[in-house]
């Protein structure tokens, strides 16, 4: 039984366009931008916040552009989510906190010092605890493997090496992020002047001139670094620039239901209570009685991990009730082994006793689970950038918005998604602010060149770039198109992410025919098969994925929300065209 799982999302059969118009169908294939915005200033120095997969790419664009590029990481390497270590990231806390500080609270200096500023830390283990927090070790497990074939997760520049197997673990990964990396000079034993590790950005602010004027943005930054054996020093600094581009990814806030009296028991028993992201190893779990809450990437991946271990297994999942596009969680249960028990969702936790195994944990069905060892919540993360707290506004509803004109139009409202982006890249209100990687449901391998690429053009001036009116005017479209704003506005899926690809191409190359610059190819056509070969023998055939799920269930589809016309296929309802989309948007699911 292969127990693996991947952490960014992989694109599904794309053919390569050899058109250079966009496509009616795309989400954002609008007629191509005419000139009309222009900057407040002059674009030439750019900071980059991380250096995974995206950071890194746009570092090779930007810098090809011939901008002065420099990347903060707040890790010790390069690689970003694939980076592993046995180290484990700090509690998740429960409840959550306010999404502005969902990641990390910033930490600033007293005000009014001069930079740098420097403080020192000699108790052992608060510069161990204050070192584990600043570089934030990441979501990965120790038998994580990609669940995408080698020829489709790839930065196309470095292809794999001919006979590469196509199933990678997230060492080979991480190796191969480090050479790309190296290849542009910014690894961490490159001792390149352009990129700072161990920095984590705790603020972007505007920058201003004597008059007032907005003149471009100020990063205040903080280094950690051990300095001694039981001596680490925490330096901050700050510097000026024109532009920023994000590239945190969004695996960084990790997300608690706040279910009825949970609180209460992670405070009496914290060291029972874990998310997905602080998972490393099955052994601890040996003999234990878990309960999982979740079933998708994280939550049923785990499950697999540790079902050779543990006595029992509950995992708790809820119904999909989701009317736009999405990630069909339906289709990932058949993964979860078949000696677990799959149980409704929870409604409450009743009063904790002495002991953590005598607790009551109540499902909406009115069973009451008892004996458990360990609870283990695979429900995701938010979207959250705490050195941005001037576009977060958590006072908003899920669909309120601020009138335009009348206050800051917010990036992060809840959490769920993010606003006010065109091609969820450019902030609208400053397009010197962009994001990069911040959709699911695509390859961010691939898809962070097209974005990239795309920043690079327009901050050079060399793409046409419609003007704020006609920026907000599209925006408007694709939140009417994708039916408002929830967990799921960022989600593109196979037909989106092929279409936005285009789109991008389209633009791009005849930003190249009429600027000067590179133009950009589209995907091999061989991906397709491909795709199609790994989808078929990772998920099977769809008899025996409603057989698998049937008996994991006791055939009650209903009462978890599954849709029956998914399980048996083609067939019942469903054309073999859905069904193939269904598998694919399935198969690259990063919804952690």
């Amino acid at each position: 039984m292969t127990r693996t799982w991947v952490l960014f999302a992989l694109l599904p059969a794309i053919v390569g366009a050899t058109s250079q118009t966009p496509l009616i169908a795309s989400s954002w294939s609008h007629t191509a931008p005419k000139p009309t915005n222009q900057f407040k200033w002059p674009i030439r120095r750019v900071a980059i916040i991380g250096a995974g997969p995206g950071g890194l790419i746009s570092y090779r664009e930007l810098s090809d552009a011939g901008f002065n590029v420099h990347v903060y990481e707040r890790d010790n390497s390069p690689g970003g989510n694939w980076h592993y270590t046995e180290e484990t990231p700090v509690d998740a806390p429960v409840p959550n906190v306010d999404i502005s500080v969902g990641d990390y609270t910033p930490s600033l200096p007293p005000k009014g010092v001069k930079y740098p500023y420097v403080e020192e830390y000699h108790n052992k283990s608060v510069a161990s605890q204050l070192r584990r927090a600043h570089r934030a070790p990441k979501p990965v497990w120790a038998s994580l493997k990609s669940n995408a074939p080698a020829p489709i997760q790839q930065i196309r520049e470095l292809p794999w090496p001919k006979g590469t197997p196509w199933e990678l673990p997230h060492r080979k990964l991480i190796q191969y992020l480090r050479a790309f990396a190296s290849w542009h000079g910014i690894n961490n034993n490159d001792g390149s002047p352009n990129i700072s590790y161990n920095t984590r950005v705790e603020l972007v602010e505007k920058r201003y001139n004597e008059d007032g004027n907005e003149v471009g943005w100020t990063l205040t930054l903080k280094t950690v670094v051990q300095t001694g054996p039981s001596t680490t020093t925490a330096t901050w600094t700050q510097e000026a620039f024109d532009a920023v581009v994000v590239a945190t990814g969004r695996y960084n806030a990790p997300n608690i239901p706040n279910i009825e009296g949970l609180e209460e028991w992670a405070k009496r028993f914290p060291d029972h209570i874990s998310h997905s992201r602080q998972y490393r190893r099955p052994q601890p779990y040996a003999n234990k009685t878990v309960l999982i809450v979740g079933a998708a990437t994280s939550g049923g991946e785990i499950s697999r991990d540790i079902n050779p271990y543990a006595n029992t297994i509950y995992q708790s999942i809820r119904p999909d009730k989701a009317t736009v596009p999405h990630f069909n969680l339906s289709l990932f249960f058949h993964r979860l082994p078949l000696n677990t028990t799959v149980v409704p969702e929870i409604k409450r936790f009743h009063a904790p006793g002495s002991h953590f195994k005598d607790g009551r944990v109540e499902l909406v069905n009115g069973t009451v689970l008892t004996g458990i060892d360990h609870i283990i919540f695979g429900t995701g993360f938010r979207y959250t950038y705490p050195f941005l707290p001037q576009y977060h506004n958590s006072s908003l509803g899920l669909n309120d918005t601020i009138p335009r004109g009348e206050g800051i139009q917010p990036i992060v409202t809840d959490g769920t998604h993010l606003r006010s982006l065109y091609l969820d890249s450019f902030y609208i209100e400053e397009p010197t602010l962009a994001f990069v990687n911040v959709n699911f449901g695509l390859q961010s391998f691939t898809y962070a060149e097209f974005v990239s690429l795309a920043v690079a053009k327009v901050w050079a001036g060399k793409a046409d770039f419609p003007s704020t009116p006609e920026l907000w005017k599209r925006y408007d479209e694709i939140v009417e198109e994708r039916k408002g704003y929830g967990r799921h506005f960022q989600f593109l899926g196979a037909e989106r992410t092929q279409n936005n690809l285009r789109f991008f191409q389209g633009w791009l190359n005849d930003a190249a025919a009429k600027y000067g610059g590179r133009q950009i190819d589209g995907l091999p056509k061989e991906l397709e098969e491909i795709s199609r070969i790994w989808t078929t023998v990772r998920f099977g055939a769809p008899i025996y994925f409603a057989n698998t799920l049937n008996t994991l269930i006791n055939g009650n589809l209903s009462s978890f929300g599954i849709n029956e016309q998914v399980l048996e296929g083609p067939g019942s309802g469903l054309s073999q065209e859905e069904y193939e989309t269904l598998a694919h948007d399935s198969v690259y699911n990063d919804y952690w």
